[in-house]
């Protein structure tokens, strides 16, 4: 099998062109909980090639970028950015497709630890969904806001939050719904307890410095993927 390497001739690599292409590979090998080793494996590249994609923002080749779209069990648009601005799901469904429910074991572990989600809650104007930046503390879904936002008002209601994942290349994905009573985190040491375990800053930016805390009192969730 062919090994790749920044050397290769042919285009490789685009020398001088920075691109965001080596931190998405990034991010999709360490959501498929692949080492650089397995995905050089899977797509025929040398480990210190993806290392140099990863590191050195590379821009690879149509050859190579098909081989690690396919490695990634993703495509190359969404390897590029090239999707950004567009919602998931635009691809056709399987022939074959099942919806599966899921128990609330599985439920938690796909939240996993944090991440960003949606919250509903009623508002003075209506219905609202708005994306947060959570995480999962205690068995509890928080997520900082500011002080005079709809979310802030939202607590002491009941409010449904919803996180999902979309595999457009696989026409496949996973949705977890958690209703609960909402409350506004007081408590000192529960807020520095969640300062702790925060993983991120607000993607919103901004003085957002109220934690909003979500009792789950149902939580539910679906997948769809081929059938066997």
């Amino acid at each position: 099998m062919r090994r790749t390497t920044p050397g290769d001739a042919g285009g490789e690599s685009v020398h001088g062109q920075r691109t965001d292409v080596g931190r998405r590979v990034a991010a999709r090998r360490e959501e498929l909980a692949l080492s650089r080793e397995e995905l050089a494996t899977r797509s025929g590249a040398a480990p210190g090639y993806i290392e140099y994609i990863e590191q050195r923002s590379a821009m690879p080749g149509i050859g190579i970028m098909l081989r690690l779209a396919d490695a990634l069990e993703t495509t190359v648009p969404d390897l590029t950015g090239g999707t950004v601005d567009q919602p998931p799901g635009r691809s056709s469904g399987l022939r074959t497709a099942q919806l599966l429910e899921l128990d609330e074991e599985d439920c938690f572990a796909l939240l996993s630890t944090h991440g960003v989600g949606r919250v509903a809650v009623f508002s003075s104007e209506g219905p609202s969904v708005l994306p947060v930046n959570y995480l999962v503390a205690g068995g509890e879904i928080a997520f900082r806001t500011a002080p005079d936002t709809v979310l802030a008002a939202a607590a002491g209601t009941e409010v449904a939050f919803e996180v999902d994942r979309i595999d457009d290349a696989f026409s496949q994905g996973w949705s977890v719904l958690v209703v609960g009573q909402a409350r506004a985190v007081t408590g000192q040491d529960d807020v520095r307890r969640l300062e702790r375990e925060a993983r991120s800053l607000p993607w919103a930016g901004g003085a957002r410095n109220l934690w909003v805390a979500i009792e789950p009192a149902r939580i539910t969730g679906r997948r769809v993927s081929a059938a066997g």
